[in-house]
């Protein structure tokens, strides 16, 4: 329950601070998001074992729907570059935000100064990273080059798929303590 309330606190000050940030800082957006794929280090994706979904959804084309879990929130497993990774969808989130350890076992190697933009957690300031995440799937939906910010472990527990990744498809909403995503 303390990690929860952690993982709660940590989203709700990412969500207030980061997008503020930002917006009065595009250049900031431009040399996050700015590297290209030949200045980033990928771990060869893992070679699937079948290309049936463990969970099938009995929904046609690339849709995919969560219930809610306990707490209200819905969460999923992703597939971030070709990893098994559980997260927690955070539409107050304006990126995708995963931890150190998450981002090294996805293969996304960043260096000690790549972390160079201050954020506040709920746990205190913190440095935060850009990337981006050549592919997450989940379900029949897939996305390529995701922005995302990479957080220490301390600071974050968890994964949370934000804005970076909901606003690219063409429908999520929530009906009736399910979430609906549509690609």
């Amino acid at each position: 329950m303390r990690n929860m309330m952690i993982l709660a606190g940590i989203i709700a000050v990412i969500a207030m601070i980061v997008p503020g940030f930002l917006q009065s800082h595009p250049q900031v957006v431009n040399s996050l998001f700015g590297r290209s794929a030949k200045e980033r280090t990928v771990a060869p994706a893992p070679l699937v074992a079948s290309a049936e979904p463990e969970n099938p959804q009995p929904l046609l084309g690339r849709k995919m729907r969560l219930e809610a879990g306990p707490g209200g929130h819905f969460t999923g497993d992703f597939r971030l570059n070709g990893y098994d990774v559980p997260a927690m969808i955070d539409t107050g989130a304006t990126f995708v935000a995963l931890n150190r350890s998450t981002a090294e076992r996805i293969g996304i190697r960043l260096s000690h100064s790549d972390y160079r933009y201050a954020v506040n957690t709920a746990n205190g300031r913190t440095k935060a990273a850009g990337t981006i995440i050549d592919s997450i799937d989940i379900g029949r939906i897939h996305l390529d080059n995701v922005q995302a910010l990479v957080l220490d472990d301390d600071a974050l527990s968890g994964t949370l798929v934000g804005m970076s990744f909901l606003k690219r498809l063409s429908k999520y909403e929530v009906d009736g303590g399910e979430l609906l995503l549509e690609q």
